[in-house]
């Protein structure tokens, strides 16, 4: 099997996606098979340096394995000294896992780490990157126009056979796909940030996906080590159909005067055992991404009070307060 990884053009989620890579060529048990996965960015400024670097850095998940997959992995950028650095910054991580395993064994630990750069290539061609696999698995921008650009063009570029997949966490597979003439080879793939702790994979098939291409997603989550649930292309599937409208309830408690944020996330801390109360996790996430997903559910279904705007998000997002990464939102941050 070939896979083809469309890396994202936010940051966070390219630290995240060069996890998962290195899960699909350092995880041993898996599969016996021969596997190339394509990592590649339409312009030079997707993948900068600096991200690629430090999103090496997050490439010890699933470090378990001690021994070489035989999967290989293309990285493939317009920018040569981008992927140079790439390349460097995967030696380095593969290093610290050899710390780690191969403590008393340093010549294995060499050993491992030839076997795995062997497996390693670059190339400047995504067209070719495409041509010559049979996932191609998206996680950019939360974009709908952007993703079936991309899926418009990649269909013209990859094989019959190929699969399509989208990391998309609340726009409609079905949206995405319809750009596309391989609906029956088209599904979802929501991977959970942080994705090396994260187990869960959220596999969507719409009503045209195939059974047979459904059950692909399926095993190329498990052969990932990570732990598969079902759903179908309904808004923001499992987790997030459930979360978001938690969420939100919290913030109109707050609005309404019935309690502070404070004592909001503490009493969902001790009363329902949570590892972060509702403010905390919005913050986290990102108070954009939350208004984001509420405006694409609420012009899907305006008449559900589920998906009612908040006021207060609103004017945070407003005045750029989108929780830790700008280092205010209802919290603030150093």
């Amino acid at each position: 099997m070939q896979l083809c990884y469309k890396v994202s053009e936010d940051f966070k989620d390219r630290q995240q996606w060069l996890s998962l890579l290195s899960a699909a060529i350092t995880q041993k048990e898996l599969q016996q098979t021969n596997t190339c996965i394509t990592l590649f960015a339409p312009t030079s400024t997707s993948l900068t340096s600096c991200g690629c670097i430090l999103s090496c850095r997050e490439l010890i998940s699933f470090w378990k394995v001690a021994a070489s997959t035989g999967h290989s992995v293309t990285l493939v950028d317009t920018n040569d000294d981008i992927l140079k650095k790439s390349v460097k910054g995967i030696e380095g991580s593969l290093k610290r896992v050899v710390k780690k395993k191969y403590a008393d064994k340093p010549e294995a630990g060499e050993e491992f780490i030839q076997k795995v750069l062997q497996n390693v290539s670059t190339s400047t061609d995504a067209g070719s990157a495409a041509q010559s696999s049979d996932l191609v698995l998206e996680a950019i921008v939360e974009n709908l126009k952007i993703k079936q650009d991309l899926f418009g063009r990649l269909d013209k570029l990859a094989p019959p056979h190929t699969i399509f997949a989208s990391n998309t966490s609340s726009l409609p597979i079905s949206d995405i796909a319809s750009s596309t003439n391989r609906l029956d080879r088209f599904g979802g793939l929501h991977f959970f940030n942080p994705v090396p702790m994260m187990k869960l994979v959220e596999v969507i098939g719409t009503s045209a996906t195939s059974q047979d291409t459904f059950d692909s997603l399926l095993n190329f989550s498990k052969m990932l080590g990570k732990t598969p649930v079902s759903c179908k292309d309904t808004p923001g599937f499992i987790v997030n159909r459930l979360l978001v409208p938690y969420i939100m309830e919290a913030i109109r408690l707050y609005e309404r005067g019935h309690g502070s944020k404070e004592d909001i996330d503490i009493a969902m801390k001790l009363g329902a055992g949570y590892p972060m109360g509702p403010f905390e996790l919005s913050d986290y996430v990102g108070l954009d991404t939350m208004k984001f997903i509420m405006d694409g559910w609420s012009a899907k279904d305006p008449h559900n009070p589920l998906f009612a705007p908040s006021e207060l998000l609103n004017k945070l997002v407003a005045e750029g307060k989108y929780g830790k990464k700008t280092g205010e939102g209802f919290y603030k941050y150093k």
